[in-house]
């Protein structure tokens, strides 16, 4: 396993999948907390046959997938079954990335994961890393990517951590608001960071 854990998050459109991808290219193992949580529920799984056990079957599209626009209708307008939904998953979820993590064979890893602070999830790791970028450009960027309203942009802003919070217990910082060879460099240097620090765990 690699000993060393770094905790990649940020805001939603801040640049983490990008940044999380020039790690992987320099030989990195990732783990993503939200293709972890697509694997829990993925079609046959113990996590989607306990769903369908406490909504129904209608919750499952024909092809025995997760129908995840009902689910999210049900969960929404009842806060009690999102709880529920949750208790349920999170435990999974983090039992699987703590697995994949065992698993990963990289001289560090890195766990990706959009509410590392929020859920407590900062816990698992050494250290942690957030990308960073103001919040017009995060507001712009998401709005061009999701082809969603400013609103809509701005409730999930408000939902999660301050950037405030998030850069006053991020351990380092990756400023996402220049180019892409900028943003490369920035990850050599922190590559070369946390291989050191690698190497005394």
């Amino acid at each position: 396993m690699s000993n060393f854990v770094v905790g990649l998050t940020g805001g939603i459109g801040s640049g983490k999948t990008t940044v999380a991808n020039l790690f992987a290219d320099l030989g990195i193992t990732l783990v993503d907390a939200d293709i972890v949580s697509r694997q829990v529920v993925a079609k046959d799984s113990l996590g989607l046959a306990r769903i369908a056990e406490h909504f129904g079957q209608n919750i499952l599209l024909k092809n025995g997938q997760l129908n995840r626009a009902a689910l999210r209708e049900r969960i929404f307008s009842t806060p009690s079954e999102r709880e529920w939904l949750n208790d349920l998953l999170h435990p999974m979820i983090r039992e699987e990335m703590l697995d994949q993590l065992k698993k990963a064979t990289s001289p560090y890893a890195i766990l990706v994961v959009p509410l590392l602070f929020e859920n407590g999830l900062d816990r698992l790791v050494n250290c942690t890393l957030v990308v960073d970028i103001s919040p017009e450009l995060q507001t712009r960027r998401t709005m061009d990517r999701d082809s969603v309203s400013a609103e809509q942009v701005q409730n999930i802003i408000a939902s999660q951590t301050s950037r405030a919070e998030k850069l006053a217990k991020a351990d380092d910082v990756i400023d996402n608001q220049g180019t892409v060879s900028a943003l490369k460099s920035k990850v050599a240097l922190l590559h070369n960071k946390y291989l050191k620090l690698a190497d005394r765990t």
